[in-house]
């Protein structure tokens, strides 16, 4: 046995199917933005085997819904294959988005072991699989979306609460962790792979591409000595949560932004250096993930020229390729100035223009009767009235200066 540290990739929620901000592609048919997705997966494949993969783990979550069209599925099953060809041990871990709602219903992994795609296994249950790496043995415990179905179908659990059936589930979680911790043979590397939220885990974005309520499980629920390293998928926000870092308890975190809120994330995969009581990992950006740009631009401080300074603000961004809004916020005459199709052609290499919002700040109106009339000019009770009637403040002081003009000649010819 090679005393070389096994070298495993970590990578989850792939979620192919997200068409958010996305066009159709003339070539394939298919929303620009699924073939995003697509593309991050090959990427990861790309680098497992350019650097030596010796093991792979997807931590769950590979199609938006649970019933993903064929067209989806070949995308994901050509990169699998991939690697099944290379040899290299994949372990597929079934997510809530995996997880069909009866559980006697295939779920969108199982066709892999139903067609006993070598090299790959199909995580559906708890289960301890052991596999053969270039660099050695490798125990990799599976630990799917728990699922409230399983308890339902039983007597003694219906008629619960959700609280009361969480409590069961994290139960029966910590039970079925040990148990596989059990199992372990403690001589040769071991990996837990959930999917699952842990307490403590940070959210990013995935709140809306969820499906159904989450279960919050415990640090102790896992069981850490018996493990070298845990490998999570669910949370779409790439973080580690065992400040020990004895084992890593790392949530890979999503390949590609879903939107803006993730558009300051880093999305990659994790790479992992595991050896028997030691494992060295570091996080991967990939570097094709779409980028995210807003760009927010006050105007209300330069007057007649809103557009310019707009076109200013979008030149401090690089757009290019990337899925873009524009905030303006501006006053009530500036709107009239704004001249929209520029700004757009200025936003010409943007792969997908989300909006374009104007906020537009509304003068106040007043009513001259609310004035005394006596404590103003000629010239200021016209402008009061010429705001009032919601006149572009050009026009305003275009009319201000004639009137202006008209009052000093008057004064003029009565001297």
């Amino acid at each position: 046995m090679s005393q070389d540290p096994i070298r495993l990739l970590h990578f989850a929620d792939l979620h192919i199917g997200m068409e958010n901000y996305g066009r159709l592609d003339s070539e394939t048919g298919l929303n620009q933005r699924v073939l995003d997705f697509a593309s991050r997966l090959k990427e990861v494949v790309d680098y497992a085997l350019a650097h030596e993969a010796d093991a792979v783990i997807f931590a769950g979550d590979a199609f938006k819904t649970r019933d993903p069209n064929p067209t989806y599925q070949r995308a994901f099953a050509r990169q699998i294959m991939r690697l099944s060809q290379k040899g290299v041990p994949t372990v597929l871990l079934v997510g809530n988005h995996d997880m069909p709602i009866i559980e006697q219903r295939a779920s969108s992994l199982d066709i892999f072991s139903t067609l006993a795609v070598p090299n790959v296994i199909v995580g559906r249950a708890e289960a301890v699989h052991r596999v053969q790496t270039k660099r050695g043995s490798l125990q990799i415990a599976t630990v799917p979306w728990p699922q409230r179905n399983r308890l339902l179908k039983l007597e003694a659990y219906r008629g619960m609460t959700v609280e009361q059936l969480d409590q069961e589930m994290v139960r029966i979680l910590d039970s079925e962790i040990g148990r596989l911790a059990g199992e372990l043979d403690r001589h040769v590397p071991a990996v837990l792979a959930g999917h699952f939220t842990l307490d403590g885990a940070v959210f990013g974005a995935e709140r809306n591409v969820m499906l159904g309520h989450d279960l919050i499980v415990p640090m102790s629920a896992l069981h850490l000595d018996a493990w070298d390293y845990v490998a999570m998928g669910h949370i779409h926000k790439h973080q580690s949560l065992n400040r020990r870092n004895a084992p890593p308890v790392v949530y890979a975190g999503s390949l590609e932004r879903v939107d803006f809120s993730e558009a300051d994330e880093p999305k990659g995969f994790c790479w992992v250096e595991l050896q028997r009581g030691a494992a060295r990992w570091s996080f991967v950006p990939l570097p094709g993930v779409r980028p995210f740009v807003s760009i927010y631009a006050d105007v209300t401080q330069d007057g007649d020229a809103p557009t310019e300074a707009v076109l200013k603000r979008i030149a401090k961004h690089n757009v290019k390729d990337a899925v873009v809004r524009v905030q303006i916020k501006l006053l009530q005459h500036q709107e009239a100035l704004l001249r929209m199709r520029e700004i757009e052609l200025a936003l010409a290499d943007a792969y997908f223009i989300a909006g374009i919002a104007r906020h537009v700040e509304r003068e106040a109106r007043s009513r001259i009767g609310l004035q005394n009339p006596e404590s103003l000019t000629p010239i200021e009770l016209l402008e009061r009235y010429f705001v009032s009637k919601s006149v572009p403040r050009q026009r305003v002081d275009e009319l201000l200066a004639a009137a202006g003009e008209l009052i000093a000649q008057a004064k003029a010819q009565s001297a």
